[in-house]
C-alpha cells in the first residue's frame, strides 16, 4: 500500500497550534518559543511527520543545498575535506551534495548544469578547473562559487589554497639544507595550479641555492602513473633527493623504489611529499611532507561561499594559508633542523 504523507496541517491540529507556527518549528533560522517547539515536535513525532525541504526551497527560493564538485577520491586529502566541509556547512544549516568530475571540459560543463538543475545556493569546486565561461553561467544564475585548492587566473572568482609556492620553496630549502646535489621532482597533472605553484616555488629554492633539477618525470596524481614515473626516472643517473607533489603519489613513489628497484629510503635517497595525509605518518611511510592546514581552509572556504550567499555583491577572495613542512624519516634530516613541523 501507498504511504500517506502527513501534513502539516495535520501536524498543527494535533499540537493546538497554527500551520505557520508549525512552517516556523522546521525552518531554520525561524523563531518559535521553545513551549511551541516542543509541543509541534511532539505532534509531529507521533504522526510521523517530516517537512518537505523541497517544497519549502520553492517557497523561499533558497534551497540550503550546497554544490561540490571533486575530481576524484582517491587521494586521502579529498575524503578528509569533504567531511570537514559538509560538518562545516550543517553547522550553518546547509547541506552537502557532491558531484565527480573529470578534469576535462565536456565532464565538467555536464556536472556544472546537473548542479545547477539541482537550484543550489552556492558550489564549491574543489581542484576542478573551470572555464571562463562555466563562472560567466554560474555568475549569471547569481550561483556563488568558491574554489578549493585550486587557483583559477579569474578575478572574479573566489579562490582558498593554501600558499603552494611557499610550500615547494620549504621542501627545497630542506633538501638543499640537507646535502642533496641531484634532486629530482614527480609532477602531478600540469593543467593544475596547485602543480604550477609548488613547482615554481621549489625551482626557486633550487635556484638561489645554485642547483639545478637534475630529473623530471610526471605522475599526474595518480599512483599508477607515478610508478611509472619513478621506474623512468630511477633507471639511469638516479637522483639523491625527490620532491613529489602530493602524498597520494609519494607513497606510490616508496613504495616502487623499496620493493620493486630496492633501493633504501631514506638512507639511498630522501622522499619529500606534499598535503601530510592520514598514511604519511603511519610508520610504514613516515612521509617527510607540507602539511595543507585542511581545517582553516575549510573554514575560509565556508565563511567566503556564505558571505556571497548573503549578498552577491560581496567581493571575489583570494586566500593563500601557510602549510607547515613536516619533518619525519623518509628524507635525511639536516644536522640541527627540528624534528617537527616548522
Amino acid at each position: 500500500m501507498a504511504q500517506i504523507k502527513v501534513t502539516s496541517a495535520e501536524v498543527a491540529a494535533r499540537a493546538g497550534v497554527s500551520q505557520s507556527a508549525v512552517s516556523r518549528v522546521f525552518t531554520p533560522g525561524a523563531s518559535a518559543s521553545p513551549k511551541t517547539a516542543e509541543k509541534v515536535k511532539r505532534a509531529a513525532a507521533e504522526l510521523g511527520y517530516r517537512p518537505n525541504v523541497l517544497a519549502r526551497a520553492m517557497v523561499s527560493g533558497k534551497s540550503r543545498i550546497i554544490g561540490v564538485i571533486v575530481a576524484y577520491l582517491e587521494n586521502q586529502f579529498y575524503p578528509d575535506v569533504l567531511e570537514k566541509l559538509s560538518n562545516a556547512l550543517q553547522a550553518e544549516g546547509y547541506h552537502v551534495l557532491v558531484f565527480m568530475a573529470s578534469n576535462t571540459s565536456g565532464n565538467i560543463n555536464r556536472v556544472v548544469e546537473e548542479i545547477l538543475d539541482y537550484q543550489v545556493d552556492g558550489i564549491i569546486a574543489a581542484s576542478v578547473a573551470l572555464s571562463s565561461e562555466l563562472s560567466d553561467r554560474c555568475q549569471a544564475a547569481n550561483i556563488p562559487m568558491v574554489l578549493f585548492n585550486r587557483g583559477q587566473d579569474d578575478t572574479s572568482m573566489s579562490i582558498v589554497t593554501s600558499d603552494n609556492l611557499a610550500g615547494g620553496r620549504k621542501i627545497a630549502d630542506f633538501l638543499v639544507a640537507g646535502g642533496h646535489q641531484k634532486i629530482g621532482y614527480i609532477a602531478g597533472w600540469e593543467g593544475a595550479s596547485t602543480q604550477r605553484d609548488r613547482e615554481a616555488g621549489f625551482l626557486q629554492g633550487l635556484t638561489e641555492a645554485g642547483l639545478s633539477l637534475h630529473a623530471r618525470t610526471v605522475g599526474n596524481f595518480h599512483m599508477d602513473q607515478a610508478r611509472e614515473a619513478t621506474l623512468q626516472m630511477f633507471t639511469q643517473d638516479p637522483p639523491d633527493a625527490v620532491f613529489v607533489a602530493n602524498d597520494h603519489m609519494a607513497l606510490a613513489v616508496m613504495d616502487t623504489l623499496r620493493h620493486e628497484l630496492g633501493i633504501k629510503v631514506p638512507e639511498e635517497v630522501s622522499v619529500v611529499g606534499y598535503d601530510d595525509v592520514t598514511m604519511s605518518s603511519w610508520p610504514s611511510y613516515n612521509l617527510t611532507t607540507v602539511r595543507q592546514p585542511a581545517n582553516r581552509m575549510v573554514a575560509e572556504t565556508v565563511t567566503t561561499l556564505l558571505a556571497k550567499i548573503n549578498d552577491i555583491e560581496t567581493l571575489p577572495r583570494k586566500v593563500e594559508i601557510e602549510g607547515p613542512l613536516i619533518v619525519r624519516k623518509s628524507a635525511r634530516i639536516p644536522e640541527g633542523w627540528p624534528d617537527e613541523g616548522i
